[in-house]
Formats: C-alpha cells, structure tokens, sequence
C-alpha cells in the first residue's frame, strides 16, 4: 500500500480491477445489468456520442468539474447505465465496496424547439439511418447543436443526485455517468431521442415526406401513384391503345351490318 499527501494512492489497474470485480457480483444478481466499457483512448466516436459530451464540455457550469468523471468511466466505474424518457439511472463504483446510486433528470425537449426543429429538417434528411449516423447537412448539425435552442440540453434542464457523501454540485460519480451517456449514444443513438422524449420517427417521416413532395414538383407530376401510359409501355415493354384506336375497334352499327350481308347475297 503506499501513500501520497496522506491520501492511499490506487493504481488505474487497481480501480480498474476493483470495478470488474463488482460488476461481476451484480451480474449474478441481475443479468440484465448494461455497463459503459471503453475502448480506445475516445470515450464516445460517433457524432451523437462525441457531440453530446463535447455540449456539456463547452458549459462554463460543467467546464471545471466534468472532468472529474474522465478517468471513472474509462477505468470501468460505471457500471450500469440505463435510460428511460428524461431519465438516467446508474451504478457507479467508488472508494466503498457498494457502488453508488446516480439518478439524472433531464427537462423535455420543449414543444415550441421541437416544432422549429422538425420545420427546419423538412426535405433535408433522406433516413432514419443516416439521422443516427450523424450524416445531415452542416446546417442542420449547427441547429441541433444551438445553445439553449438545439436538441442537447443545458444545464438548467439537468439536475442529478447521487447517494456518495460528497456535496459538491457535481460530483466525479455523476461526471463520469454524464460521460457515460456519450458512450452509450455510441452503441444506439436513438436512445438520446427518448432521453429527449421525442418521437424521431415523427422527425424523419416529415422529413422524408417533404423530399418527396419536393421531388415530385420539380419532376412536374402532381402524385407518385400517377404514371403515364408513356412510362408504362416503357416499363413493361407493351403498347397502350391510343383514345381513336379504341374508337376504331368499336363494333360497327347494326343497319351497317345488315347492308353488308344484302349487298353479299345480291354479288351471289
């Protein structure tokens, strides 16, 4: 054991050791537990992951003290993470043998930023896949990302609580799930639109739609559904009747008929 200033100083690979051990004993409790493993030097790679840490980093409120929570979620603290609509509910492995409770509130999205985000998306998203994989226009990222008026929370909107003794405002526990967030967007973006409490399948259909209309107009037809007989003799490789050839193949009228025999029978 060895000491510095009068503190025990603990290795990383003895913090590291100590969290795996514990969620070893939560697992055989509950199989369900979902822990924030961090590979690599980033703690979150994706842009719903990267940009969600990099807007709690740039809060002068969280600047000085986030950090604490660094070396926690890489070293294994964390050692369950889930999220629910406008909640964050985590375990996380301290100094004490029982890890502490971490319980994160977060404000919904308002109705009024929702709309104007929704109104801004509008034939500007082409999937649901590329929204989660981070791939819009810039203009769109720097809407999401807006200060107070974007897709990612302010402080303000966030309070948290954590069973640890320590009373500062934000302890390293509740850093390091608030990293720990970022990481998880990772491994499933869409969680951050239920942490928000917004329905993304409502964004993307608007979007979609609006495309669509758009591309529709410019191609100078008034619906998808309507297709002319050009483009289906095209598509099937058959001609379509013209409105006289129809006419031309009508059955001829009755009298016509009659004289045509008279004038057989006379020739006989």
């Amino acid at each position: 054991m060895s000491y510095y200033d009068g503190y025990e100083y603990v290795t990383v690979a003895q913090n590291k050791a100590k969290a795996q051990k514990s969620l070893e004993k939560l697992r055989k409790k509950n199989p369900d537990i979902a822990p924030v493993i961090i590979n690599g030097r980033n703690i979150a790679k994706t842009w719903w992951g990267k940009t969600w840490n990099d807007n709690l980093e740039r809060y002068s409120d969280y600047s000085n003290r986030i950090g604490r929570g660094r070396s926690y979620v890489r070293n294994g603290a964390v050692l369950d993470l889930k999220i629910t609509p406008g909640k964050i509910a985590a375990l996380v492995q301290g100094s004490r043998a029982k890890p502490y409770q971490v319980d994160i509130a977060i404000e919904p999205l308002s109705k009024n930023t929702w709309d104007t985000i929704a109104k801004a998306c509008e034939g500007k998203i082409d999937s649901l896949q590329e929204l989660l994989e981070g791939k819009f226009p810039k203009a769109l990222a720097e809407l999401f990302t807006a200060q107070g008026k974007g897709l990612f929370p302010a402080p303000k909107e966030i309070s948290f609580d954590c069973s640890c003794p320590d009373w500062a405002t934000m302890c390293k526990h509740v850093a390091a799930v608030l990293y720990g967030v970022g990481a998880r967007l990772d491994e499933n973006p869409a969680l951050f639109f239920v942490l928000r409490n917004v329905n993304i399948d409502e964004l993307v259909s608007k979007a979609v739609a609006q495309k669509t209309e758009t591309l529709l107009r410019k191609s100078g037809r008034k619906s998808g559904r309507v297709i002319s007989d050009g483009d289906i003799s095209a598509m099937f490789g058959i001609d379509m009747e013209t409105e006289s050839e129809k006419k031309s193949d009508k059955p001829a009228p009755k009298e016509e008929v009659i004289k045509k025999k008279a004038s057989r029978r006379q020739k006989k």
